[in-house]
């Protein structure tokens, strides 16, 4: 080994042939002067401030990395990205809507995760684009993804045609992050054809994700007791399919028995959507069996809906929806911010934890300071 402390050597159990250039394995040797070390490593450069033009111009033709860019515009909560959040939006909405649009959703355990891989392998080879929004639960320390599905769908990941998104609930009730809507429209904006929308998994709250999607699909396994009750009967009246997932080995027997069940359920129970009839189905998404059945399910589903214009009417539905809660996302926004609110809340909390105030007269004085902030 020489002086200088960066040369790299192989290690003494190196192949007696050398190894040759397939030997990749060396050996690094350490500093002594950490500063030094320091000093002799280059800084990253800072990404490039892309304006409005850029985004909306690299979305279009596609560009991964600045729609990822823009996605994280879109769910910042920073002040200073609202208004090109919005801007971003309005002008990319006239390329959106073009896309089919699938919510998925399951106990925890379904194998959510891997189906949407299988799914979403099976479209790319079908020659469409997929983008796939996982919504991972929050860390309630971090506020970040806990679970980061893009490291559990590797297969997906490598397609050239997939784009895959997870993004933290951050706490949000129904399974979907609070822009997931703004992020469907970017990734149709940037010709995805195919939007998978992957829930949290929390059970009975999951169901703000049927007002953002045209098909609402459910999924079940077998063997975790009490089948038919491991997932809310809420859930199942929102499901436009259910589908028994882990169909295969020694647990295909019992996945078609469950799906014979879960059809005698929903034959008593009311279509989610009119004109459609609910009806469960199986798949392994190990070996594939039932991935392109389901998805001729959900092309047979689109296509009587555009026929009978249902698709349309719940598109306008959702926008709607849409507007009232960025609305009153705003509102929330604008009081959260209010210094006189904030500190009137401050104050409350002392009074609260000194056990000086009872709980209903401290949200009588904040709402009373809410209100007459509002009218200023």
């Amino acid at each position: 080994m020489t002086d200088n402390s960066y040369n790299t050597y192989k290690p003494e159990w190196v192949p007696l042939d050398g190894g040759g250039e397939a030997f990749a394995s060396q050996i690094m040797t350490g500093v002594d002067d950490l500063d030094t070390a320091k000093g002799s490593q280059s800084k990253a450069a800072p990404a490039a401030k892309l304006s409005l033009a850029d985004y909306v111009d690299g979305i279009l033709a596609g560009n991964r990395m600045i729609l990822a860019r823009a996605i994280t515009i879109v769910e910042s909560n920073a002040p200073k990205h609202f208004a090109l959040s919005q801007e971003l939006v309005q002008r990319l909405l006239p390329y959106s809507g073009n896309s089919v649009r699938v919510g998925i959703t399951g106990v925890p355990g379904a194998g959510k995760s891997t189906f949407i891989e299988a799914l979403g392998c099976y479209l790319c080879r079908q020659g469409k684009k997929v983008a796939v929004l996982a919504v991972d639960p929050s860390s309630s320390l971090s506020k970040g993804s806990i679970l980061g599905d893009k490291t559990r769908m590797e297969n997906l990941a490598k397609e050239a045609n997939a784009f895959i998104r997870p993004s933290p609930s951050g706490g949000t009730l129904g399974g979907v992050t609070r822009k997931s809507r703004e992020t469907i429209l970017l990734c149709e904006a940037a010709g995805y054809d195919t939007v998978l929308l992957e829930t949290v998994g929390v059970g009975q709250s999951e169901t703000t994700v049927r007002s953002m999607v045209d098909f609402f699909l459910v999924l079940v396994i077998t063997g975790a007791g009490d089948d038919l009750q491991g997932i809310k009967k809420g859930i199942i009246e929102l499901a436009d399919a259910i589908l028994v997932n882990k169909a295969d080995g020694d647990n295909q027997q019992k996945a078609l028995v469950t799906k014979a069940d879960y059809n005698q359920i929903l034959h008593y129970l009311r279509p989610a959507t009119e004109g459609w009839t609910t009806k469960a189905y199986s798949c392994s998404s190990l070996t594939g069996e039932g991935i392109e059945d389901i998805w001729q399910v959900i092309l047979n589903f689109i296509e009587i809906m555009q026929e009978n214009g249902q698709l349309q009417s719940k598109r306008q539905q959702q926008t709607l929806s849409w507007v009232k809660q960025v609305a009153e996302e705003h509102i929330r926004n604008i009081i959260k911010q209010n210094p006189r609110v904030q500190d009137r809340m401050l104050q409350l909390e002392q009074q609260l934890l000194a056990g000086s105030i009872p709980a209903t007269l401290a949200t009588q004085n904040l709402i009373t300071i809410i209100e007459e902030e509002l009218k200023k």
